[in-house]
């Protein structure tokens, strides 16, 4: 590894911490959180899917499940021959991806090897569309993770891809992140604001 790598990897280590403190440190996190779920609810309305990945909240993250069981008691509303679903990862700790499990309100949990809930028994199921937490996120729809790589190396087998989308509060935005050349990037990324990838969209 040259030194310019160790260099860029540090530096987004020290980005990391910085963001996460903030985060859990913001004032008006719960005014934020609410108007994050309008903007998603509002965001999905136009979306044909029937089954999105989501994620469980950790460190001060926006907690996507409440606007998504909305989401999916609306589809039993409309009366749809395709019930809606929802899936939270689940660690595949030989091939370090993840794969999504069915997830209701009051399904039985149980903690994976990090000790974030996951579904436990429930069935595989594979979304069209994924929201994913974003640490930060920078110009061109790209996303800055914990640097665990799950996200990408999941991605990259999960076949159709899924649509993308990002989910952050506005301090989460970094003008100057610096994607790396692996680096691929998000469909969209929503925050308390608005869309704001793509931009024009908001």
């Amino acid at each position: 590894m040259s030194e310019k790598t160790t260099g860029i990897g540090s530096e987004k280590q020290e980005l990391r911490k910085r963001l996460i403190a903030e985060r859990l440190n913001l004032p008006d996190r719960m005014g934020r959180a609410a108007a994050l779920q309008q903007v998603m609810r509002i965001w999905l309305i136009g979306r044909t899917d029937r089954v999105i990945g989501a994620y469980w909240p950790i460190k001060g993250e926006f907690d996507p499940l409440p606007a998504l069981h909305r989401w999916k008691e609306d589809g039993e509303l409309l009366d749809q021959p395709q019930r809606r679903r929802i899936g939270l990862p689940v660690i595949d700790k030989v091939h370090k991806t993840l794969t999504f499990h069915a997830w209701y309100p009051g399904c039985p949990m149980e903690e994976d090897a990090y000790g974030i809930p996951k579904p436990k028994d429930t069935e595989v199921i594979v979304p069209t569309l994924l929201f994913v937490p974003c640490v930060g996120y920078g110009p061109g729809g790209y996303r800055l993770g914990y640097g665990g790589g799950f996200y990408d190396r999941t991605l990259a087998t999960l076949q159709p891809k899924p649509h993308t989308v990002g989910l952050g509060y506005a301090p989460g935005f970094v003008d100057d992140l610096e994607p790396e050349p692996h680096d691929v990037p998000l469909d969209a990324i929503l925050n308390d604001k608005g869309v704001v990838w793509p931009v024009g969209m908001g």
